[in-house]
């Protein structure tokens, strides 16, 4: 879903702003619906990354509980006031509400809906940042040199690496062969890395900042769908890769990379992930000449 919320006739912010392009890209994975959430709200950008349970509870009018999660947490940061740690607090608080009213069992980890977040507010020249999750922000900058804002977290890494070493000649999915240990990595939310999934707790993996755009050419948001895919999920993903690869044809260069190399490997295992594609949710900034 793309949430877009323009500026108000009496914002003198879009003023100061100076993208001169906006690129989206929104594709539902191999599920049946896309949990992925694109955010544009005058000056805010963010992607949202929704998780449903495991016990898959929770679904209402054709939606999972991911989609409810992310979709709600993009809802609160579109209201575009106070800081971004501010409105984090209130998307969390309301996707506890949200599944308290949906009668959740918000008593074990595994039930509850969560995602990740990645969310930038341009303000003339420089940034206000969130993350919490796996979606990151990627800085481009006129050198040629590329620069996470917050270092990647791979909370997925040891499952990833345990289906490797299955080979491909395992048979059924990463689901059924490591469902215990799938599970050991959900119940580590807000323990070992963070969500917004109605935990208290979740509010001290938040990760925000300022960063400056001087020299900054393209600021990239992505959620995972958009990693580019890894033999060896032991190592970080190639970034100067991808910006490689974004610098000779934008979103759509990545995009048609990733696919290429997840479609030659159907059963997942040259390069290990949980489904043959993942959804994806990216916007790419372009700012005018300094």
């Amino acid at each position: 879903m793309y949430l877009f919320f323009p500026h108000h006739d009496g914002d003198t912010m879009a003023k100061e702003i100076r993208i001169s392009a906006v690129e989206t890209l929104l594709e539902r994975g191999s599920g049946t619906i896309n949990e992925d959430i694109l955010l544009q709200a005058g000056n805010l950008f963010g992607v949202f990354d929704g998780a449903t349970s495991l016990e898959r509870s929770g679904k209402s009018a054709g939606k999972t509980g991911g989609l409810l999660a992310a979709e709600s947490a993009a809802q609160v940061f579109s209201r575009n006031g106070g800081t971004l740690s501010q409105l984090a607090a209130q998307a969390n608080l309301t996707i506890r509400e949200l599944m308290e009213n949906s009668g959740v069992d918000l008593t074990s980890r595994q039930y509850l809906w969560s995602t990740s977040c990645m969310v930038v507010r341009i303000d003339a020249n420089e940034i206000e940042w969130f993350q919490i999750g796996d979606s990151l922000a990627l800085l481009l900058y006129e050198d040629g040199s590329q620069r996470p804002i917050a270092d990647p977290i791979d909370h997925d890494r040891e499952t990833l690496c345990l289906w490797k070493q299955c080979g491909p000649d395992a048979t059924g999915t990463i689901g059924e062969h490591l469902a215990d240990q799938i599970l050991k990595v959900r119940e580590g939310m807000n323990i070992h890395y963070g969500v917004l999934n109605g935990e208290p707790q979740a509010l001290d993996f938040i990760r925000h900042g300022r960063e400056s755009l001087t020299g900054v050419t393209d600021i990239i948001l992505y959620t995972d769908g958009l990693f580019l895919p890894r033999t060896d999920p032991g190592q970080p993903e190639d970034l100067a890769d991808f910006a490689r690869l974004y610098r000779q044809g934008g979103l759509k260069s990545v995009h048609r990379r990733v696919r290429e190399l997840q479609r030659d490997d159907p059963r997942c295992t040259t390069y290990p992930r949980f489904k043959i594609h993942d959804d994806i949710a990216a916007i790419a900034l372009k700012f005018q000449g300094q």
